[in-house]
């Protein structure tokens, strides 16, 4: 009986470790095609520190936080910082993608991606989602949910700089009270 216990309470920690996980001595492996079809993968970036935001054109929360990474690129500088945009638009809403590009100043590479790409990376599926990639490809923090300007600029002041304290692996924005709801896959 506790053989079935200790059996049952080990697979419901499991997908809690997948979300859940801080830094990681694996090194990131994502290669997803642009808009043009061309791929591009994480590894292109070795070297430099790399935030990866999934969002979607119809995405309120994103909407909000797009700003902060146009901002964050061009404050931090493209010897330092990558910014990688994946969007989870499907067939019905891509064509909005370069609209929302011009109107958010994104001047970072958009990547085309799903929610697979996101749960093997232990994002979950609710959008936004942001990832940090230390300089040796290595997962260094995860965000789910809407970032706010002080965790981005903490955790980039932190992770180019050594500036501050070390902020949190994970930050489980998804039941913060904010004035956009956080937005499930399905719209």
């Amino acid at each position: 009986m506790n053989r079935i216990r200790l059996v049952l309470w080990l697979a419901m920690l499991l997908p809690l470790s997948a979300v859940a996980g801080g830094p990681s001595s694996e090194q990131v492996a994502l290669s997803l095609p642009d808009l043009q079809g061309q791929q591009h993968s994480l590894a292109d970036y070795r070297g430099k520190i790399v935030v990866v935001n999934f969002w979607a054109t119809w995405c309120g929360p994103c909407k909000h936080e797009m700003p902060l990474f146009s901002d964050a690129a061009k404050h931090y500088g493209s010897d330092h910082l990558q910014v990688v945009a994946v969007s989870l638009d499907d067939e019905t809403t891509r064509g909005k993608i370069p609209g929302f590009a011009d109107q958010q100043k994104m001047s970072f590479p958009i990547l085309l991606g799903n929610t697979d790409e996101m749960k093997k990376l232990g994002l979950g599926e609710a959008l936004p989602a942001t990832l940090f990639v230390d300089s040796d490809g290595h997962v260094a923090a995860k965000v789910l949910g809407e970032i706010s300007k002080s965790e981005l600029k903490a955790r980039l002041d932190w992770m180019t700089e050594g500036k501050g304290k070390e902020p949190p692996a994970l930050i489980n924005n998804l039941n913060k009270k904010s004035d956009q709801p956080m937005v499930p896959m399905m719209h």
